[in-house]
């Protein structure tokens, strides 16, 4: 199987959501139109965000179906931060199995977790 490259998060507004993502991430898109943005994330993963009333086939599911999960060395940092900034905290940080998290929305409801993994 070829390794993944890409998530794409169906959207109701394309240029909010990348105004989101370019403060969250401090990073530009390096695509843009009134239907679609994608983003190349350190490391070459991309986001794209579709409108999902243009998306071929039609999206018919709401948003927030999805989580996007990043690997950080300092959650509860990390959530001082989002939480200054602003952002929907649907979950506090928290330890689980795999390590510690916290999860954030979007403007469209997917998830955001940030997490520091468990060590052995």
């Amino acid at each position: 199987m070829p390794p993944l490259s890409m998530i794409t998060f169906y959207v109701d507004d394309p240029a909010a959501s990348a105004a989101f993502y370019a403060k969250l991430f401090s990073l530009e898109p390096v695509q843009a139109s009134p239907s679609f943005a994608l983003f190349v994330l350190p490391g070459g993963f991309k986001l794209g965000l579709w409108s999902r009333h243009t998306v071929e086939p039609a999206a018919t599911a709401a948003g927030g179906g999805g989580e996007i999960a990043f690997d950080v060395p300092d959650v509860d940092g990390l959530y001082t931060d989002w939480a200054a900034r602003g952002l929907m905290i649907a979950q506090a940080p928290a330890d689980a199995g795999f390590g510690r998290s916290f999860v954030a929305l979007d403007p469209d409801g997917h998830r955001l977790r940030p997490y520091t993994p468990a060590t052995p």
